[in-house]
């Protein structure tokens, strides 16, 4: 067997690893392998096969490791509480209310202040263990 068929069949065994985790630093690993196979294809030493293999994981990882730096922050930003629909049970002085939501009793802040009393009201946002509510659902 030729030495790029040992790369290549690395690389396919790696993308089938890959196919099962969905972790995607396989997938890496599996196109850094088939850079080396395309070195030995091109008929280049062993060294410059490795060269080429490192040099395609380390700038995959760092490009993968900066999109899921990116994904991650979108995802963490979320919140599932946004949107939903709250019951208003007490009014404060200062403005502040009194809603009942996922069946426990929470302080609010509407927004803006001088928001009418009356109608539905939503969760624009969380602010530590406070809703910030709204008329209009987000």
């Amino acid at each position: 067997m030729e030495n790029y068929s040992y790369w290549l069949l690395l690389a396919l065994v790696l993308l089938g690893l890959e196919m099962a985790t969905g972790t995607f630093y396989l997938l890496m690993l599996s196109i850094a392998m088939a850079a080396g196979g395309l070195a030995a294809m091109l008929a280049l030493s062993v060294v410059w096969q490795l060269i080429f293999c490192a040099f395609a994981v380390i700038s995959g990882t760092f490009i993968l490791r900066r999109w899921k730096k990116g994904q991650v922050n979108e995802v963490a930003g979320a919140s599932l509480d946004v949107g939903q629909p709250v019951e208003v049970l007490t009014w404060h002085e200062n403005g502040s209310v009194r809603v009942m939501y996922r069946g426990a009793e929470w302080d609010a802040v509407p927004e803006p202040a001088d928001t009418p009393r009356d109608g539905t009201f939503y969760i624009k946002a969380v602010r530590g263990s406070s809703l910030v509510l709204t008329h209009h659902k987000p």
